[in-house]
């Protein structure tokens, strides 16, 4: 029940952001949802194995490099789904760090 609650929360933050952020457009409510579940199984299968890979940098940066990776895993998602258009690598950087700070913002009051 949790894990179809946040999917849920997570396609309306979708959408919220793609009406806020003029370089994100979803072209309907079904679209964010499939973003959401393609975010979700990225992040759970994509993002470790990038995150081992370029450990080295992420160290050097402080891990400012996790931001690069995340806005690569959007705009992987862009390239999967599609109904989802992100116009470039700093549209994607901002939809990821906005998309972050709410759900964790989310997650906090939910718990």
């Amino acid at each position: 029940m949790k894990l179809i609650l946040k999917i849920l929360v997570t396609a309306i933050l979708v959408v919220i952001l793609a009406e806020i952020l003029p370089g994100i457009t979803t072209s309907s409510y079904v679209t964010a949802i499939i973003v959401a579940v393609i975010l979700g199984l990225l992040n759970l299968i994509v993002r470790p194995i990038l995150v081992l890979l370029t450990l080295p940098v992420t160290i050097i940066t402080l891990g400012l490099f996790l931001l690069v990776i995340n806005a690569f895993i959007i705009l992987v998602a862009d390239g999967l789904v599609g109904g989802f258009e992100v116009d470039g690598f700093w549209w994607a950087l901002i939809f990821s760090v906005c998309l972050s700070i709410l759900q964790s913002i989310l997650d906090s009051i939910t718990d």
